[in-house]
């Protein structure tokens, strides 16, 4: 799979933010500290942008800004054969064609190493526009994974309460209640009973920043 798959294959934006929201939620209900978090969501990362993160402590990682003018997926894998530390800056093509309204992402000093963007994968769709786009790149022969979107964007590309479920319970190493998942995925306001589920020894107030953090609702206001 390569970021052209994946283009086809994720939902329109509102779908995609709901999804990263309700990723975000699960992840603080089941690691209270956001250091151990693989997903995470910022309604307040930026005047008029959010954005949704992902990083596996291992090195990969994918930021996803949403604004006005539509959103931005930028993907690193620091295995991948198309890694811009071993060829001296971005992969060609990943970033020549990101529109001028997405080129402050690009540059973003969060998402650069001094000055070098640190990507593999990047796609972006305009408020809009009816699909995502990648730019026209040439992927390395032979390789099944060139720029690590398969398993950077799994869980986005199969938005399933399930397949949350199997990614928590396998990094976690905890059983992992479906019904709750389906509950924050639906984005249905989260209970005391909800978080009990997840987590037992977690009370619902103490999710109250993540909760803003992810304009996520509650059923305790």
């Amino acid at each position: 799979m390569t970021a052209h798959d994946v283009a086809r294959l994720l939902p329109a934006i509102p779908v995609l933010r709901d999804l990263c929201r309700s990723m975000a939620v699960l992840e603080a209900v089941l690691s209270p500290e956001w250091e151990s978090r693989y997903h995470s969501f910022d309604a307040g990362w930026g005047p008029g942008e959010e954005m949704a993160s992902m990083r596996n402590g291992s090195g990969d990682e994918y930021s996803i800004v949403f604004l006005a003018e539509g959103a931005y997926i930028r993907g690193f894998d620091h295995e991948a054969v198309m890694s811009p530390y071993g060829n001296d800056g971005p992969w060609p093509g990943v970033l020549d064609s990101v529109p001028d309204v997405f080129r402050p992402c690009v540059e973003e000093p969060a998402f650069c190493d001094e000055g070098m963007p640190v990507v593999t994968a990047c796609l972006w769709r305009e408020a809009g526009e009816g699909r995502w786009r990648v730019g026209e790149i040439e992927y390395p022969d032979g390789e099944s994974d060139p720029d690590g979107s398969t398993h950077l964007f799994a869980l986005l590309v199969d938005p399933s309460p399930e397949a949350f479920q199997r990614f928590a319970e396998d990094y976690y190493e905890v059983p992992v209640s479906l019904d709750a998942v389906r509950h924050v995925y639906a984005l249905r306001p989260l209970t005391q009973e909800v978080v009990t589920a997840l987590n037992a020894d977690l009370k619902l107030e103490d999710l109250a920043e993540d909760l803003v953090a992810s304009r996520y609702p509650s059923a305790a206001g």
